[in-house]
């Protein structure tokens, strides 16, 4: 354990997602200022900057901080909890809290690559009675290892950025293809992890050197173009079904404050490799909350994912391939046994023939234009609370006329 303190002398509301426990980090901005990083206690924001004097804080990333390592990471939340316990610290820091609600949050990170997983056998075997009906739910494969694809880094956006609905090429059974938006967008609830200390190419990360790599986590939105996404991946999987926007929440939760999350994983039947095995409890006991429009649809928990990210990270290094700062690798949706627990609409409307009813009478199978999506988390925390990550929401706006986009910024 990294302190010992439960209390802070900065206000924290009863239920907060930010207590002293948790202290995530992330990247804000006041009005007319530059993104810097900062911590989130209570309804505050930590400047983290002037406090440390150290320039890593200065920046508008968290790849700096991320990039010096386990030590140091260590030694800043040692620190924190210090300054935001001990009331004598109050006339040094004080200073450099702000409200929240006066601030910016931005993307905490800038992304190098973009890995998204499949590693709940509730989805895996949803999705292939839906698509393989009379035949084996699961591929062959699915017990040996963790399946995953690449994604694209660069459309990882933060909480609370509209998304466009997409346009690909969609078929149906009765005819040839056809070009035009999406008419089976859907979500992904999942859980993230952020890389901070990378590797060189050859080398392999063990299951137990994961936290040497692997910082925090965050909630994450993988949203899905279905109609796109099943006309194309055959044989190689996602691409322009996935690659137009993944959402991750604003605040990366440390591993240091989810100690007292960490559950054994469901038994692997077969064991498998010994690369893959983990030497003690590698899941973690989040739980999570689906709203669309202000209706809750789902309640997933994540200690029901079959495969862990100690194994997802020593499976996607154990080709020698390098892990660099930055990167961002995904659960794949979190899916639990039961219908109110599935992460996607895909599942929740059985592909479209079962519709879920919101609060206001109306009724879905994928999402509408103008549709708003809120997922949140909590976990266990030391001394009794609970931990947040914030919410993480987007809302739909309708496709884009031909030729026409949101210009970079």
């Amino acid at each position: 354990m990294l302190g010992v303190a439960t209390r802070s002398w900065v206000p924290v509301p009863e239920g907060s997602d930010f207590p002293l426990q948790n202290l995530p980090f992330g990247v804000f901005s006041r009005p007319g200022a530059e993104p810097r990083c900062g911590v989130a206690i209570g309804d505050f924001v930590l400047d983290l900057a002037p406090v440390f004097g150290d320039p890593a804080f200065g920046e508008p990333s968290l790849n700096r901080f991320l990039a010096a390592g386990r030590d140091r990471w260590d030694e800043v939340r040692r620190a924190l909890t210090s300054f935001l316990s001990d009331p004598s610290h109050a006339i040094d820091v004080e200073p450099h809290l702000i409200p929240r609600s006066a601030v910016t949050l931005h993307l905490p990170l800038e992304v190098a690559d973009y890995v998204d997983f499949y590693a709940s056998e509730h989805h895996a075997t949803n999705v292939g009675r839906m698509f393989r009906p009379g035949g084996e739910p699961l591929t062959p494969n699915w017990k040996h290892l963790p399946i995953g694809y690449h994604g694209r880094a660069g459309t990882v956006v933060v909480s609370d950025t509209d998304i466009v609905r997409p346009c690909g090429q969609r078929r149906s059974a009765e005819g040839p293809p056809t070009f035009g938006p999406t008419q089976r967008l859907d979500i992904e609830a999942e859980v993230g992890f952020v890389v901070g200390v990378g590797t060189a190419m050859g080398t392999r990360v063990p299951v137990e050197d994961f936290p040497e790599h692997v910082f925090g986590v965050v909630l994450l939105n993988d949203w899905s173009a279905r109609d796109v996404q099943q006309w194309e991946a055959q044989p190689l999987g996602p691409f322009l079904g996935k690659s137009f926007a993944t959402s991750i929440s604003p605040w990366v939760v440390p591993l240091a404050a989810l100690e007292h999350a960490l559950v054994d994983a469901p038994a692997p039947d077969p064991e498998p490799l010994p690369y893959l095995r983990t030497p003690g409890p590698s899941g973690l006991d989040i739980a999570l909350e689906i709203e669309i429009d202000g209706t809750v649809v789902s309640r997933p928990s994540f200690a029901d994912m079959y495969w862990t990210a100690p194994q997802q990270l020593a499976h996607l290094t154990v080709n020698g391939a390098s892990l660099r700062t930055g990167d961002l690798f995904a659960s794949g949706t979190v899916s639990g046994p039961e219908r109110e627990q599935r992460g996607c609409l895909l599942e929740l409307s059985w592909n479209g023939t079962e519709p879920i009813r919101l609060a206001d009478g109306s009724s879905r199978t994928f999402l509408a234009d103008g549709d708003t999506v809120t997922i949140r988390g909590t976990a266990p925390g030391a001394d009794g609370v609970r931990i947040g990550f914030g919410e993480l929401r987007g809302t739909v706006l309708p496709a884009s006329p031909a030729g026409r986009g949101t210009p970079a910024r």
